[in-house]
């Protein structure tokens, strides 16, 4: 499994506390870079008023420099382009379905 990989199963156990799903899922994950054990993310939240938007970013840096291999983890917010539900993986909006 390369680094980029451990990253994102990393990431998926951030959970975004008002859908109850993870950030990987979701498809707020918009850019993983690795180099030199430096990781970039750039990523965004499903509404830019959301209230864990700092715990979620918070939570995002420590779980990727809890990777092995990582040196030092930077976490970009960025709403370009708005997250919406098509975004998200063929499991999530399977449950946005049948939830609408």
């Amino acid at each position: 499994m390369s680094l980029e990989e451990k990253i994102r199963e990393k990431l998926k156990g951030i959970i975004d506390p008002e859908l109850g799903l993870n950030i990987v899922d979701l498809g707020l994950i918009y850019e993983l870079k690795v180099d030199n054990g430096k990781a970039l993310i750039r990523m965004s939240l499903t509404t830019p008023a959301c209230p864990y938007g700092p715990k979620i970013l918070s939570d995002a840096k420590k779980a990727v420099e809890n990777v092995p291999g990582v040196k030092e983890a930077r976490v970009e917010i960025t709403f370009n382009p708005p997250w919406n539900p098509s975004m998200a993986s063929d499991e999530v909006k399977a449950m946005f379905e049948n939830i609408i």
